[in-house]
């Protein structure tokens, strides 16, 4: 009797035991499955060598910051799935994800958490049961704990929140300044400091490295870099796009090169390299913040072997703004500007002799950009050829006051002109942005009646993150609000680096100083490095701005430029026209 009431007693406490912890990484490894909705290859999670360590430090309650200078291409946003599952399941509590917007925010829910969660037999309950008669789709409750995701865009959001785990994503792309309070980052750890056991995970691409977040992140942390061992000599090195090299013009023969001994080795052998792989603290003294850098050379997805990356690199060097989206999302390495200033005198390297009456013959699409001024209109008019590069053809000035109707009469017959083409065909404006900035109404009533012909009205936003061209939300007039800070940014990158912008040899110095006359310079705001573009005294600015608005009113024209081309050479079939007959009538 005695043995049978011990061996009860026994077994029930075994079934009280708790189970043993596990390291999150054999943890997601053996309860999270992926869905054919979000993952090439369905089935059971495995992490790649260089995520396992990532994932342990995330779940590692001795550590308190994890911060990752990340690529894309590497599958962090699966792994912080996983990791939610991990804090709703094994270790409850307020969690709070904040990303740069709402769309994020609800993206990152229905197209991942979600199916994630109804995929994965131990996550499957968590968001279903709505313990509290409270849920909405981005705040769910689960036992012990909940879940909430925040847009960064949303203070008031930010301030009603506490939480004990905090996932910041793709911080490099939060707002300075949460509308007017703050710094969201800071602004969301502080919701974290009743927490003595709290936990802030940090992850993004960089953006600039004036002014990345991630990168000063980064840089307080430990400062973890993926060494591979080189497969001729063992050397441990970390796999650098400096020592990818490969055939001129032949990005198929892409390979990495041993800075140690100089051996090559193919990307067949890269497979091995990176699962011998390690992590090694560059700053080990730091404590219980743990900081990993990982870029895209060492990810084991098919569109990231070495080929294909030289192959995107030569596609994306013709351009600045499409080598910084190389750099940035794929090497994880912050965009360094080379200058805060246009050199004047190599802008006149980019004369070409080119206008309306001469323009190049792969010209395909035509936009304006006119900014006003108290006395006249100018306008810049931009020929774009298939691969996007702009031709500057005009700069031209209407005077006369924008309060007279002559003025605009003007500007209209400017607007209606077509030329003949080199290849032939007719070729006619295709698109134009005018600034609103000034004398608004006069402008929405005149680009009112003209909507149909891509004639719009324009508003100038601030922020470097904000899109070429958005449609206003909140007036009933179409109002196009242009992200003038990264239009301007462009420019100058594109005037500083290669010849995607040129320039008609028919307009003069006083135009190239224009194109010049501002400076982004950093300064701090609430003691974080904000740019911002400060106009040189003494300088009109109005080349710039036009250019800027008509590089924008590119973005007007969803063109089937193949069938531009066709047109434009005569080649275009022309539609039989039918004209009936009065005489059959009678």
């Amino acid at each position: 009797m005695i043995e049978t009431l011990d061996k009860i007693r026994s077994e029930a406490l075994a079934a009280l035991r708790p189970p043993k912890r596990l390291n999150l990484a054999d943890w997601v490894e053996s309860n999270v499955n992926l869905p054919s909705s979000i993952a090439a290859q369905p089935g059971r999670l495995r992490l790649w060598p260089h995520q396992r360590a990532l994932a342990n430090s995330i779940g590692d309650p001795n550590v308190e910051r994890v911060t990752v200078l990340k690529s894309v291409r590497i599958g962090y946003t699966q792994m912080l799935i996983a990791a939610l599952g991990h804090y709703a399941i094994n270790d409850p509590g307020p969690v709070l994800c904040v990303l740069p917007a709402d769309q994020d925010c609800r993206h990152l829910m229905t197209s991942g958490i979600e199916p994630t969660f109804a995929e994965s037999p131990t996550l499957r309950s968590a968001l279903l049961a709505d313990v509290t008669g409270r849920d909405t789709m981005l705040n769910r409750h689960f036992p012990g704990g909940s879940l909430a995701l925040v847009s960064a865009n949303s203070p008031r959001n930010l301030r009603a929140r506490t939480a004990r785990i905090l996932f910041l994503d793709e911080v490099d792309g939060f707002n300075v300044d949460a509308r007017s309070e703050g710094d969201p980052v800071a602004l969301a750890e502080k919701r974290t400091l009743s927490y003595s056991n709290r936990k802030i995970v940090m992850g993004s691409t960089p953006v600039d490295e004036s002014t990345s977040r991630i990168l000063r992140a980064y840089e307080k942390s430990d400062q973890r870099i993926y060494e591979c061992p080189c497969p001729h000599c063992g050397e441990f090195q970390e796999i650098k796009w400096a020592d990818i090299r490969w055939e001129p013009d032949q990005p198929e023969t892409a390979h990495w090169v041993c800075p140690s001994c100089g051996a090559v080795t193919e990307e067949s052998g890269k497979t091995s390299m990176v699962h011998a792989g390690r992590w090694r603290a560059t700053k080990p003294e730091v404590e219980h913040h743990h900081g990993y850098k990982i870029n895209a050379l060492v990810s084991l997805l098919h569109n990231t072997a070495w080929p294909k990356l030289a192959a995107e690199f030569l596609e994306a060097k013709r351009s600045p703004e499409t080598l910084k989206a190389f750099t940035t999302t794929l090497l994880a390495e912050p965009w360094r500007d080379s200058s805060d200033e246009i050199d004047q005198s190599a802008l006149v390297k980019r004369y070409r002799p080119h206008n309306l009456e001469n323009m190049p013959a792969d010209t395909l699409v035509l936009t304006a950009g006119v900014d006003l001024q108290d006395d006249r209109l100018e306008m810049s008019t931009v020929g774009f050829n298939a691969d996007g590069d702009a031709r500057v053809l005009a700069h031209e000035i209407v005077w006369g006051s924008a309060l007279q109707d002559s003025t605009w009469q003007e500007l209209d017959d400017l607007l209606k002109r077509q030329w003949v083409h080199p290849n032939g065909g007719i070729i006619r404006l295709d698109a134009c942005v005018i600034d609103s900035g000034h004398m608004a109404e006069q402008v929405l009533a005149f680009t009112g009646p003209r909507t149909s012909r891509r004639i719009v009205a324009g508003k100038g936003v601030a922020g470097f993150h904000r899109p070429a061209l958005a449609w206003s939300k909140t007036r009933r007039a179409r109002l196009a609000l242009l992200g003038v800070d990264g239009l301007k940014l462009a420019i100058h990158q594109r005037l500083m680096h290669g010849d995607t912008i040129t320039i008609s040899d028919k307009l003069g110095q006083d135009y190239l100083d224009q194109l010049a006359a501002e400076t982004l310079q950093v300064r701090y705001s609430r003691g974080h490095p904000v740019r911002q573009w400060h106009k040189i005294s003494g300088r009109a600015n109005e080349a710039l701005d036009t250019l800027a608005y008509a590089l924008a009113a590119r973005h007007l024209i969803p063109l089937d430029l193949s069938q531009r081309e066709a047109q434009l050479s005569g080649k275009a079939a022309a539609k039989p026209v039918v004209v009936k007959s009065k005489w059959l009538e009678g």
